[in-house]
């Protein structure tokens, strides 16, 4: 064995044995942990691991800067070919093992071109980091540490890239004969470099040689830096969560709490373990996986709507919190040996104006191009606090009060639910007719089974948005549509306890919905509220069977197209309208076009507003903000309201109760209120009506 080879050997089993250690070490890590989920549908995350971490879609939703990164990554797959043949060309002492290969012309060819690429967007990145100052790469949780470790990172790449372009420089300029290198031919040639020079093998070996050493040594750098997800991207978009973004995992052990308790049985006589995150080894495998796959770009910060308003939140520093924490509670954790610091993740890492800010939009899920959701890990702190300490803020635990009394989120008796019925009248052919809501209740007991149960939701007490239970019964009556309502019998649908944390009270909410539903063998629903259609939706089959639901939007696009609701002849809109994307119909459950389709459909032109869509700014109501003392910034509503009146648009049309108290709010706040008003769709279409 000559001394070259020897000594690569040696370099190489060195950089395969701190790999060994680094990621046994992890591995340690992981087996503290609790599973999240079994891995199933093994096909299906191929083709998602293809379409995201392959394919980069999600870092292409920003066109530019995307394209960059996509290329890098790309660049990155094709030369590590090259990099393999290096090795195999070190361990053999051969050189151009892969010459043999059929293709070997192209791939060199290939590589030759797109390591200049690389370099470029590399320098670009350096430039956007150093000169540019891009404001997501800053923020509190940003030290001085984490931007040395991301120029270190891209100087080593930059290294990579010169040391394979002088390579392939000194190879073509030597005389090699095997492969294509087009960049390298060119590039001598504009160097005007003579041919077959004596010291061009050397300096080719020169420059082998070191860039071989900066792989081995990058190779160990990067389960160290930001940059870890260059190992573990692929498996994380792989091991995806099975469930949709508007569902949040049920706790087992709080779900058999609940179901004995209901059951009038004595619960488990071994206690449960810890309800919730309050360190770091409360959080299941996925959430630490993604914690050291982030890459601290800060998209998910940047479109944070607390972040964006002032507020405390950074989606990235909850990831980054989980990683340090493990850092710093690790090695004791292995040991067995791990006493308490009084520095847990809850609290100390993760303060409560931080915990209790996240409005559970799911837009910083949405912007994350690696699949991270870090509502999740928010939700387990929440849990944590509200089920183990009682910790909740005061407006919360009188929520939660309203709703184990009431069955409603505000203090009123089961008795008001059916206020907003009374004296209602229907319009039709110049006939004012006296509209009768139909109580579930009652028609049972006549032996009638309606096509339809209504979900009114706690919002029926609001005065506000009963005008909007008005004009929808009034539409299903013009529609001659069958449909009940609960009434009395109707309690919350658990969403607000669930985001809040209760576990315990959102499962004794939806144990006792569902034999509601069984009871009355109640097979569609329909409602107005988006969370209570995610709730039911996307989390509610957890516990039992579920009937179908439906928003009214969805609802009232179906009648359009089946010609029974169609614009009354030389009816048009009066004035341009803006429509607020709500974030539980739209973002997390993927409904666009239904609510837009109706207004345009109603005569109305709808002017969007900048955010709008898939990227809509929260309202600021979601995960229990609109029941809050605000006391850290993030005045939301106000922002999304500001956006809202940029249109102008007089009329700003919604789909959600939470939207429309919240933009509500925010037209006032900025005084606007006299020329501008909030309305809601099932309102728009009432009145075009004439009903």
């Amino acid at each position: 064995m000559s001394f070259s080879r020897a000594i690569f050997l040696l370099l190489f089993l060195l950089t395969l044995a701190g790999l060994t250690w680094t990621f046994v070490r992890y591995c340690r890590y992981f087996r503290l942990l609790r599973p999240a989920f079994t891995v199933r549908k093994i096909l299906w995350r191929l083709g998602h691991m293809l379409k995201v971490a392959v394919g980069q879609t999600k870092i292409l939703q920003r066109p530019a800067v995307g394209l960059l990164h996509a290329l890098l990554f790309w660049g990155f797959l094709v030369i590590l070919a090259g990099t393999l043949e290096m090795v195999a060309d070190g361990l053999t002492g051969a050189e151009k093992s892969f010459s043999s290969c059929g293709c070997y012309d192209l791939l060199t060819a290939v590589i030759d071109v797109m390591v200049p690429a690389i370099a470029l967007i590399t320098l670009i990145f350096l430039v956007r980091r150093n000169v540019v100052h891009v404001s997501r790469f800053e923020g509190p949780e940003m030290t001085a540490r984490s931007h040395r470790d991301a120029n270190l990172t891209l100087l080593l790449i930059l290294l990579l890239m010169v040391t394979l372009m002088a390579m392939d420089l000194f190879y073509v300029a030597g005389g090699g004969e095997k492969g294509d290198y087009p960049f390298a031919r060119w590039l001598a040639g504009i160097l005007s470099l003579p041919e077959r020079n004596e010291g061009f093998p050397s300096a080719y070996r020169a420059s082998w040689w070191i860039h071989i050493v900066t792989v081995f040594v990058f190779a160990n750098y990067l389960p160290y830096s930001k940059h870890f997800h260059v190992y573990l991207s692929l498996p994380n978009v792989f091991l995806e969560r099975p469930w949709p973004w508007g569902h949040m995992p049920a706790m087992p052990e709080v779900t058999r709490e609940v179901r004995a308790m209901l059951a009038g049985e004595a619960p488990e006589s071994e206690a449960p373990g810890r309800f919730g995150i309050l360190d770091v080894e409360d959080v299941n495998r996925k959430e630490y996986l993604e914690a050291l796959t982030c890459t601290q770009c800060g998209r998910c910060t940047e479109v944070c709507p607390v972040h964006l308003t002032g507020g405390p939140l950074s989606p990235r520093k909850v990831m980054m919190s989980v990683r340090q924490r493990m850092d710093e509670r690790g090695p004791a954790l292995v040991r067995g040996d791990a006493p308490d610091d009084g520095r847990p993740l809850n609290g100390f890492h993760i303060p409560d104006e931080e915990l209790w800010a996240c409005t559970m939009c799911y837009a910083c899920v949405r912007e994350c191009p690696l699949s991270i959701r870090q509502p999740e890990v928010i939700l387990g702190l929440r849990r944590y606090r509200v089920l183990e300490e009682g910790g909740a803020p005061p407006e919360w635990n009188n929520v939660y009060t309203n709703i184990e009394n009431n069955g409603a989120l505000w203090k009123m008796p089961a008795a008001e639910r059916l206020a907003w019925t009374r004296g209602l009248v229907l319009r039709r052919d110049g006939e004012e007719i006296p509209l009768q809501v139909p109580v579930m209740a009652e028609k049972a007991a006549r032996g009638e089974k309606p096509q339809y149960l209504l979900w009114t939701g706690s919002a029926a007490y609001d005065s506000r948005y009963r005008k909007v239970l008005q004009a929808f019964v009034k539409i299903l009556a013009y529609l001659e549509v069958d449909y009940a309502v609960l009434g009395e019998e109707e309690i919350s649908s658990g969403d607000l306890a669930r985001r809040t944390g209760n576990e315990m009270l959102f499962v004794m909410q939806t144990l006792q919905n569902l034999e509601l539903f069984r009871q009355y063998g109640i097979t569609r629903i329909l409602t107005c509220d988006p969370h209570v259609y995610n709730t039911f939706r996307n989390e509610y089959p957890d516990f039992g069977e579920m009937p179908e639901v439906i928003h009214h939007t969805r609802f009232l696009e179906e009648m359009m197209e089946a010609g029974r609701i169609v614009l009354p002849e030389g009816a048009t809109g009066t004035s341009p309208v803006t429509y607020h994307d709500p974030c539980y119909l739209a973002r997390i459950n993927g409904e666009y076009a239904a609510p837009r389709r109706v207004l345009k459909g109603m005569g109305f032109t709808v002017r969007e507003m900048p955010r709008h869509g898939a990227k809509a700014l929260c309202c600021g109501g979601g995960g229990g903000q609109m029941f809050r003392e605000k006391k850290d910034g993030g005045e939301i509503f106000v922002e999304r309201a500001r956006e809202a009146l940029s249109t102008g648009a007089e009329t700003l049309v919604t789909a959600c109760p939470y939207c429309m108290t919240m933009l509500g709010d925010g037209i006032k706040y900025e005084h606007a209120e006299e020329k501008h008003v909030v309305r809601d769709i099932a309102e728009m279409v009432a009145e075009t009506l004439g009903i």
